[in-house]
């Protein structure tokens, strides 16, 4: 990521919207997406893992207070939708709500932050060829491999809820129901396929929606560093980009929030539809 831009601001965007991509199992890995959604994921494993085992019954200290009200949060939220057992899916909405807003907040660091650093210690030229994306959600890789795993939790509460046979039989059932063989087997199909659509555009709907959000907000702050590069526009540049960061916290909290309210709604549907 360079400190500084070459080449204008059409080179400046391309260079900030390279991935550091390296080959593994014959394809493409976005390396810095994975490094920053791994070390996010523990960052919120250890810090809520702690206050969880020093939890005390007394007045709680600032770090366990807030704990709580993000615990207390998450549960209310899925006790208001899913009515079964909460005893997976209410941890299952914290690690997502915690860890797409890990992510998401990202967003908010600078984007030459590591360009410097990397000039700082290896010289400009090493900066400018260096590659570094900070917000693994601003990947669609990223958002798309959640949400097929919400995908298969999906199928899993389905199949839990009405069987491997019921399941089977209300995707050429349903929604259009017929009496008789031969009108059930003509609705079959049209029956298989808007299923199919259903269940396909939940996780294509979650993964877009996060990454579409992220993906622009990422891109404004590159608008707004890339136009005002110069020391003439420094000031008005870093009022602007405050204004900016100001704004899009709202739009990290309530991405954050989306994604995981829509997957406890998806759950909630497949486990209480018989």
């Amino acid at each position: 990521m360079a400190s500084e831009p070459q080449g204008g601001l059409t080179e400046y965007i391309q260079h900030h919207l390279t991935h550091d991509v390296i080959t593994l199992g014959g394809g493409g890995f976005h390396l810095d997406s994975w490094i920053v959604a791994a070390a996010l994921g523990l960052v919120f494993v250890l810090w809520f893992g702690l206050y969880a085992r020093r939890a005390t019954s007394g007045v709680p200290g600032k770090g366990q207070a807030f704990v709580e009200i993000v615990l207390e949060f998450v549960d209310g939220q899925v006790k208001d939708v899913f009515h079964g057992n909460r005893s997976f899916i209410a941890p299952l909405a914290l690690t997502i709500f915690m860890w797409v807003f890990f992510m998401n907040t990202m967003d908010l660091i600078p984007l030459d932050l590591i360009g410097s650093a990397v000039k700082g210690v290896a010289g400009e030229q090493v900066a400018h060829n260096t590659h570094f994306r900070l917000v693994p959600t601003a990947d669609v890789n990223t958002t798309f491999a959640m949400s097929i795993s919400v995908f298969f939790l999906i199928i899993f509460y389905s199949i839990k809820a009405k069987g491997g046979w019921g399941f089977t039989k209300e995707l050429f059932t349903a929604p259009f129901h017929a009496h008789g063989i031969v009108a059930k087997t003509l609705l079959a199909p049209f029956n298989f396929f808007l299923n199919l659509v259903e269940y396909l555009s939940k996780p294509v709907s979650l993964a877009m929606r996060l990454f579409g959000n992220m993906y622009a907000g990422e891109l404004v702050f590159m608008l707004i560093s890339g136009l005002m590069m110069s020391w003439a526009t420094f000031v008005p540049g870093v009022l602007v980009n405050a204004g900016w960061a100001i704004f899009h916290i709202l739009i990290i909290g309530l991405q954050a929030f989306i994604f995981m309210v829509l997957t406890v709604v998806y759950l909630a549907m497949a486990h209480e539809h018989h």
